[in-house]
């Protein structure tokens, strides 16, 4: 990892933390995610849903994985960098967006999942936070909690930001489908023409 200099922290959650890195001997700008947890073997780092996902999926809006480093049993996922996240964006308005944008933003999140979909998985923790954009281009990222659509239930109750949870998985069933992220979308969709939650319970 010595190729890679840190320019700052992007964030640091429950699995691992993310770091704006720029490549010494490409001279690119990237994103590091460095796992918590240690990772003994590659063909255990091989497994992980994440990077599984990842490595069958190649799509413009979709998050690109462009490498993973396993070092002194520490795991780094190397990705584009993307400026910001929807979050932010959100946050950062002054006035309602345009139809126009908000036709751009959930076009592009509806064709990176259907190609999710179509490729055998479901993402299971759509938000804003993890939906990136740079120059008005938006990715799907974060595939840290992603599921086979193939795989059997039952499934982890606890999936997705409760903000944008279907009723099924809110009433804590272990079976539910890809249909989630479709609910997930319809939260997000709404939540940019009102600028706020439209189910911010705390519950």
């Amino acid at each position: 990892m010595e190729r890679f200099k840190v320019l700052q922290e992007l964030g640091d959650g429950t699995c691992g933390s993310v770091f704006k890195a720029i490549n010494s001997d490409t001279y690119d700008i990237v994103a590091v995610k460095k796992m918590k947890r240690k990772f003994y073997y590659w063909e255990e780092c091989m497994n992980l849903r994440e990077v599984k996902a990842l490595c069958k999926m190649n799509h413009p809006n979709i998050i690109k994985l462009k490498e993973v480093v396993r070092e002194k049993n520490d795991l780094f996922f190397i990705f584009e960098y993307m400026e910001y996240n929807l979050y932010q964006i959100m946050r950062g308005q002054e006035k309602l967006f345009s139809e126009d944008e908000i036709r751009s933003f959930m076009s592009q999140v509806l064709q990176g999942l259907a190609h999710m979909h179509r490729n055998g998985y479901f993402h299971r923790d759509l938000k804003p936070e993890n939906l990136l954009v740079t120059n008005d281009v938006l990715k799907i990222a974060d595939f840290g909690l992603a599921r086979e659509v193939s795989s059997l239930p039952p499934y982890t109750e606890y999936v997705s930001t409760r903000w944008y949870r279907a009723p099924e998985v809110l009433l804590q069933s272990s079976i539910y489908s890809p249909a989630i992220d479709m609910w997930a979308v319809g939260a997000i969709l709404a939540e940019l023409f009102t600028l706020s939650p439209i189910f911010p319970g705390e519950r």
